[in-house]
C-alpha cells in the first residue's frame, strides 16, 4: 500500500500524507481516536484486521506503514502479526530505539516504517531478516512508495513528479499537497498516485496531518464514498 510524503514548513512543522493502496473492502469510513497504552491514539481503523497504516498520539508521535522493504517479496502466509496491528504495538513502547531493539519482527512480512518522533524522522525498513534503522534529515522533503506495488520505473515516476511540485511550489500549503497527492500522474491507471487495479487493489482514501504547534490535524478522505472527515489531537 502507500505512496506517501512529508513536507516540513521550515519552521519546524511539517505535513505528512499518505495514500493508500489496499482492497476496498478493508476501507474504514471514519476515524477512531481512542486511549490505548496510558495515551490518546488518532488512527482510521483498517476494517478486517483491527490495525491502521497511519497513526498519531497525545504525545506528537506519528507512525506509518508501508508494506515492504526495499523490494517487491513473495508473499509466504502465515506471518506472526498484522503489519497493521504492529502499528498500535508500537505506542506500546517508549520510543523508537526500544521498540526497535525489544519487539519481536521475526515471522513478521517485510514492511516500511516511517515515525516521526521528538522531531526526528526515522526509517525502519524489516526485510525478513534484518532490521534497518535510519535517521532521516526532518529539514528536507521526502516521497516513499511501496515496493511490493511499484516497480523502480514507477517510483522514479513519483520522485520526480514531487520534485516538479516542489519546483513549482517551494512552500505549499496543505489543500495544495493534498491535492497533489489526489490528482498527480500520467493517465495510467496502474501507477498515478490514485492508482485502480480493476477494482481489486485502488487507492481507497488519502489521510493528512497536519502539525502546528502543539496541535495535529487529521484530515481522511475517504475516495470510495467521496466524504472527508477531520479531527484535531493536541500534544504535551
Amino acid at each position: 500500500m502507500c505512496t506517501v510524503t512529508f513536507i516540513p514548513d521550515g519552521k519546524g512543522d511539517y505535513t505528512f500524507t499518505t495514500n493508500r493502496d489496499e482492497a476496498p473492502h478493508r476501507s474504514p469510513e471514519n476515524l477512531d481516536k481512542t486511549e490505548m497504552f496510558d495515551r490518546e491514539l488518532l488512527f482510521p481503523r483498517d476494517t478486517t484486521a483491527g490495525g491502521t497504516w497511519v497513526a498519531v498520539s497525545d504525545r506528537g508521535q506519528l507512525v506509518c506503514l508501508l508494506n515492504g522493504a526495499f523490494v517487491k517479496h513473495k508473499h509466504r502466509p502465515p506471518y506472526r502479526r498484522s503489519r497493521g496491528l504492529m502499528v498500535l504495538d508500537y505506542f506500546s513502547f517508549r520510543d523508537v530505539n526500544q521498540f526497535c531493539r525489544h519487539y519481536r519482527f521475526e515471522g513478521m512480512e517485510p514492511f516500511t516504517f516511517l515515525v516521526i518522533e521528538n522531531d526526528i524522522l526515522w526509517e525502519i525498513r524489516w526485510d525478513e531478516s534484518k532490521l534497518y534503522q535510519l535517521k532521516l534529515d526532518f529539514s528536507r522533503p521526502y516521497i516513499w512508495a511501496s515496493a511490493p506495488l511499484y516497480d523502480e520505473e514507477a517510483q522514479k515516476k513519483r520522485r520526480k513528479w514531487f520534485k516538479s511540485f516542489l519546483t513549482q511550489n517551494p512552500d505549499p500549503d496543505s489543500e495544495q499537497i493534498l491535492t497533489f497527492h489526489r490528482y498527480t500522474g500520467d493517465g495510467d491507471s496502474y501507477n498515478d498516485l490514485v492508482m485502480n487495479r480493476q477494482n481489486k487493489v485502488r487507492t481507497v482514501s488519502i489521510s493528512r496531518i497536519v502539525r502546528s504547534g502543539t496541535n495535529q490535524e487529521f484530515t481522511y478522505v475517504d475516495l470510495l464514498r467521496d466524504t472527508k472527515k477531520q479531527e484535531d489531537i493536541n500534544y504535551h
